[in-house]
């Protein structure tokens, strides 16, 4: 009998203290880590040097505990300027996911939050909530530095199989509150706007986290 054909696995990760929380998560020697593809959903313009750079926050904490091909890391270039690095990181998802198939349909998506409820690089209030005619897109006035950044939007993570948040932290609370305490008027806050279409979507908070939600 022949063996069923293994297929690539895209996972999309985030910065901030996620690569802390899923470190030892991230690194179970019997998963195929060989067919794992990491993308970003953000990206700081800053220098890949820099500490708050997220590839090099992976690339300290995770990618060396796994035996994977450099080429299964897709990273965003922040050599260029915001709104060039994002067109060449929509070219690398195109070529991995297929030019013909308009959004990206990511197999995981790895979440957080802040503790204004922004996710990704997509802040409350901002224009790009409602972007809707690119994959990534480029934020220029960020509210929390640094100012510019690169950021996957909401319809790439709204066609996501699967969507984890992963948050934790007392300073989380009152938006975590927000999303689940919002039943007669929905949540407004961007972490809240994450509906996978036809995807699940699981959210993991620690008991500070979820300290303020009544339902």
């Amino acid at each position: 009998m022949s063996q069923p054909q293994q297929r690539n696995c895209s996972i999309g990760v985030s910065g901030g203290s996620m690569p802390q929380m899923i470190s030892d998560i991230c690194t179970h020697p019997e998963l195929p880590w060989n067919l794992a593809h990491f993308f970003y959903c953000d990206e700081r313009m800053v220098p890949v040097t820099h500490s708050e750079n997220t590839h090099r926050v992976y690339a300290e904490l995770i990618y060396p505990k796994l035996p994977i091909p450099q080429e299964n890391i897709h990273i965003v270039n922040t050599n260029l300027p915001a709104k060039e690095a994002a067109k060449d990181y929509h070219e690398q998802l195109m070529e991995f996911f297929g030019a013909s198939r308009g959004y990206p349909t990511f197999d995981l998506l790895l979440l957080g939050i802040g503790p204004d409820g922004h996710t990704c690089s997509l802040f409350p209030g901002h224009p790009l909530l409602h972007c809707e005619d690119r994959s990534v897109a480029a934020i220029e006035d960020s509210p929390k530095p640094p100012p510019q950044r690169v950021t996957l939007t909401l319809p790439v993570l709204n066609k996501a199989k699967r969507v984890f948040f992963i948050v934790s932290g007392k300073n989380k609370a009152n938006a975590v509150a927000d999303v689940f305490n919002s039943s007669e008027s929905p949540s407004l806050l961007p972490c809240a706007l994450v509906q996978p279409i036809d995807g699940d979507l699981v959210w993991y908070l620690d008991k500070p986290a979820a300290s303020k939600i009544t339902v």
